[in-house]
């Protein structure tokens, strides 16, 4: 599983915006259990794997939300990352 997500986000160095959405679309399709992984990579990457993960958390949607606030909880610097997201993600269910 970890190789998975790995491999997506290398792959995203030379993707376009088709091969980046395909990329995005299979992220979401392993869903809850890649969230531990797509979190903690959102606190190290920048620029296009930073936003293709983003969305795939908001997308993948309530099984983000725990897993964000134990992050932000941990590193303040990101916390305001996880509440923008969290309020992304209840903002859809709303």
């Amino acid at each position: 599983m970890g190789n998975t997500i790995k491999e997506f986000l290398t792959r995203l160095e030379n993707a376009d915006n088709m091969a980046k959405n395909e990329i995005e679309n299979s992220i979401v399709k392993i869903g809850k259990a890649a969230v531990p992984e797509l979190v903690d990579t959102l606190q190290v990457v920048r620029g296009i794997k930073r936003g293709v993960v983003a969305m795939s958390l908001i997308r993948i949607g309530n099984d983000s939300v725990e897993y964000l606030k134990k992050a932000a909880a941990k590193n303040s610097d990101f916390e305001w990352i996880a509440k923008y997201l969290i309020t992304e993600i209840q903002g859809q269910l709303a």
